[in-house]
């Protein structure tokens, strides 16, 4: 018990890991052209306000045709979102035949509205 607690007081002590993307460079490899053929092009973008950017390629059973690629912060939308200074993204995900939408915690600097099934 006196472990686990030692444990959980070393981890929120630890500090963030140091940023290594800007804004301005994920505002730039968003806004960058991509091949929707190279879906394992970038998985890691960076660390940015102490948290891991990903880059997710979502396809379906017709890819590479409806891929949308996703620029997210590791964290599920919601209170940790806010915290690190995101917002909440929908982004239109292929599935089967059909879409559905889910929602991202991207940096703020993208903004919020919806991202269409093979765009992003």
């Amino acid at each position: 018990m006196i472990a686990a607690f030692a444990a959980l007081l070393i981890a929120q002590a630890a500090p963030a890991p140091a940023d290594t993307v800007t804004d301005a460079e994920i505002l730039a490899f968003a806004s960058a052209p991509w091949d929707k053929r190279d879906l394992l092009a970038r998985r890691e973008l960076g660390i940015h306000r102490g948290t891991r950017v990903l880059v997710e390629y979502r396809c379906s059973d017709v890819c590479p045709d409806y891929t949308t690629r996703v620029i997210r912060y590791a964290v599920a939308p919601g209170p940790e979102c806010a915290r690190i200074g995101g917002v909440v993204r929908d982004a239109v995900i292929p599935s089967g035949i059909a879409s559905s939408l889910r929602s991202y915690c991207v940096p703020a600097v993208l903004g919020t509205e919806t991202i269409p099934m093979g765009g992003g």
